[in-house]
């Protein structure tokens, strides 16, 4: 769990501390543009991902002029986090106690969960959206995870390409060996995740719905699963319009179905499905702690409008009992007053105001 958190020009923090001292639930509340999204942000980026936003870097750093940013962390086990950019770099780097680290091993060490307004639609939404979502989470147990999404990304992309320009068949065979392996190893960790987060689910299950994801289910071996895949891949070597028409990884879908009602998530209400989203973070917060014996960060953009009141007091109410610390951030400190163990932080135009613990206020750092 997080000690405190130090943003350095980070969009309109120009420097911000927020002490916390391992507290359970952090609110952050202010008004609409005051900088309580930017502290969520920073804090996801510290697990090594790109980010909530999934912005590019400059502009974060753009609202300061000073052409870069960092986001330092300490931690309630001693040690401490940054994730830093500087102008000029082509991505943002990453230092664990001071020394050099790459952002998968921030993964390792920070494992974090986030929830904005754009969730809200999750289950009726895109099945890019859901993809990337479930990805993150399962990228909590496999930090190399996120890495093959990237990387088989990018050799589509060149496979296309290849085709595209008449390329070499042996050059295209050999992307394709490429290809295969990573597919299945994408596929393989979101069937092992699913199977493992639905044993912690009561009322709702994940479903995983994807071409080689089937086959996995149904037992395929990996090695099996890899040969069928590639044996497709070779005998779809033809553009479309120029484009290249391919079955995969990134054609597949998750979703969850409602085990009372007996239906697919999507075709429930708006509240059964901010439910079921609301029991998936909590199951994976404790399989994550039942696997790894890691504890979760849980950050939830906007949470009064996601929940009515008994609903947001019953969701905090069972993370409190996991080993997770809640990030969430609000208007005003009212509608978080059942919220137990809470520190609630004012945030205004960048700067953090003050720190009100529970019976007691202390004056914060600007």
């Amino acid at each position: 769990m997080i000690e405190s958190l130090t943003l350095t020009d980070f969009r309109n923090h120009k420097v911000s501390r927020i002490d916390v001292h391992g507290a359970k639930n952090i609110i952050i509340i202010g008004e609409n543009g005051a900088g309580k999204t930017a502290i969520l942000e920073a804090l996801s980026m510290l697990s090594g991902d790109r980010g909530m936003r999934g912005a590019d870097m400059n502009d974060i750093a753009c609202f300061t002029g000073s052409g870069g940013f960092s986001a330092f962390c300490e931690t309630i086990y001693g040690d401490s986090l940054c994730v830093y950019f500087n102008h000029g770099d082509s991505n943002r780097r990453a230092k664990i106690n001071n020394d050099t680290a790459t952002l998968n091993e921030l993964g390792r060490i920070m494992r974090i969960v986030w929830i904005s307004p754009r969730e809200d639609r999750l289950f009726v939404d895109s099945s890019a959206d859901r993809r990337a979502f479930f990805d993150r989470l399962a990228s909590n147990f496999d930090s190399n995870h996120s890495g093959r999404t990237a990387k088989f990304s990018k050799i589509l992309t060149e496979r296309a390409f290849a085709l595209k320009n008449g390329a070499d068949s042996n050059w295209i065979s050999a992307l394709d060996d490429q290809l295969a392996a990573v597919a299945v190893a994408v596929a393989a960790a979101r069937v092992q995740y699913a199977g493992e987060v639905n044993y912690f689910l009561k009322n709702f299950s994940v479903t995983v719905d994807g071409y080689l994801e089937k086959m996995i289910i149904s037992g395929g071996a990996a090695t099996m699963v890899e040969r069928e895949y590639r044996n497709y891949l070779a005998q779809n070597r033809e553009l479309v319009g120029d484009k290249m028409v391919l079955d995969g990884p990134h054609k597949s879908d998750f979703g969850m179905f409602n085990n009372e009602l007996n239906l697919p998530v999507r075709l429930t209400s708006t509240g059964q499905q901010k439910s079921a989203l609301f029991d998936l973070i909590l199951a994976h917060t404790n399989l994550l702690h039942t696997k790894t014996n890691h504890d979760c960060i849980v950050l939830f953009d906007e949470a009064a409008a996601h929940l009515d009141t008994a609903t947001r007091a019953k969701i905090f109410s069972s993370l409190d009992k996991t080993h997770t610390q809640v990030w969430a951030t609000g208007l005003d400190k009212d509608s978080f007053i059942d919220v137990p163990n809470a520190v609630i932080v004012s945030c205004h135009d960048g700067k953090i105001r003050s720190i009100l613990y529970p019976k007691e206020e202390k004056n914060g750092t600007n």
